[in-house]
């Protein structure tokens, strides 16, 4: 199995390394957005520049123009077609849409697009848009979830994954529609049956001023999900990854 690497960056931000390919998810790199702070370290000047950026949805906690505009207007971006159409609007010249189902090569990995239940409009601008994940298809193969309820197709879904990127939480006191708290996530596994479980999406971002009192919701999640997993799964490792942290793929 070639080296490479995932490094959670912080919310739905990951970088994945394989096979000498990087490709980088839902960037939101700034400190603040709206009302949400940052509550862990900045990302440095120093992260280096993806081969491609693959895009779930066009929430605004997942589809960072500021984010993608440091990254560079010339970068490769992966995205579901409306998110797409909107990129392209804005100026960016490499941006390519993935329906659900369709794979492109990046180097010597395949992407596909599978899909996620959960709403991927631009709200209030747009209200329709599609939501997806992705399968990272090298020598070995990584799921990234998205943003996305429990659906039965989960079951089956990839076929001897390695590794599943899975959201736990969000970013404040309470979740909305359409995602996974630590139970449903650990459920989620327990259906697509990686060999190994990373809780992302949580840990990361907090309403401005409310964090000293919902300190808990930053910190709890991952943990409430590995011992959830523990009890459902007990053959599936749970590797926790602070912010900025990183794991082999070796």
């Amino acid at each position: 199995m070639s080296a490479g690497s995932i490094t959670y960056i912080g919310h739905a931000t990951v970088s994945i390394e394989l096979d000498g390919a990087h490709l980088l998810t839902d960037p939101l790199l700034r400190a603040r957005m709206f009302h949400l702070r940052r509550q862990v370290d900045p990302v440095g000047t120093s992260l280096s520049e993806p081969d491609a950026v693959l895009i779930s949805h066009q929430h605004f906690d997942h589809l960072d123009l500021h984010s993608l505009r440091r990254i560079g207007k010339a970068t490769r971006i992966i995205a579901p077609p409306t998110a797409a159409a909107r990129l392209g609007k804005r100026g960016f010249t490499q941006v390519e849409p993935l329906a659900v189902g369709e794979s492109s090569a990046v180097g010597p990995v395949s992407v596909t697009a599978v899909n996620a239940d959960h709403d991927g409009g631009r709200h209030p601008f747009a209200k329709e848009g599609e939501a997806v994940g992705y399968i990272v298809s090298g020598s070995s193969r990584v799921y990234f979830a998205g943003d996305t309820d429990l659906f039965p197709e989960m079951q089956g879904l990839v076929e001897g994954l390695d590794f599943a990127l899975i959201p736990v939480w969000g970013w404040g006191h309470t979740l909305g529609p359409g995602h996974l708290d630590p139970a449903a996530a650990a459920a989620a596994v327990e259906l697509l049956k990686p060999r190994i479980a990373i809780p992302i999406h949580w840990g990361t971002f907090f309403p401005l001023g409310l964090a000293r009192w919902g300190s808990r919701h930053l910190t709890d999640p991952p943990h409430q999900f590995e011992s959830q997993v523990r009890a459902l799964s007990p053959e599936i490792e749970v590797r926790v990854l602070d912010p900025g942290s990183s794991t082999s793929l070796s």
